[in-house]
């Protein structure tokens, strides 16, 4: 099953970008995995399997390395097309 998932990151520090790229880049690791990124957000979507492990590793990561963060996430199940826009 296909899975899409929309993150915003909100890291509860001063240096607030160095988080957001760090997560970001680690995502780049994942070809199976489609992302997409702009100012706002990224949206991730592949299996559903591997996008929920993909998030459990790289969260925990994060955590681990920047202490708290706020993570909001919308999920979609079937996915869509992320290249898509009005």
């Amino acid at each position: 099953m296909k899975l899409a998932v929309e993150l915003s990151l909100y890291p509860l520090t001063d240096n607030y970008l160095e988080v957001i790229q760090y997560l970001v880049e680690r995502l780049k690791q994942y070809p199976q995995i489609e992302r997409h990124t702009n100012g706002m957000s990224t949206q991730l979507q592949g299996d559903h399997q591997a996008v929920m492990a993909l998030l459990a590793t790289e969260l925990a990561a994060c955590h681990q390395r920047f202490g708290k963060n706020v993570l909001v996430c919308k999920f979609i199940t079937g996915g869509v097309n992320l290249n898509h826009s009005e």
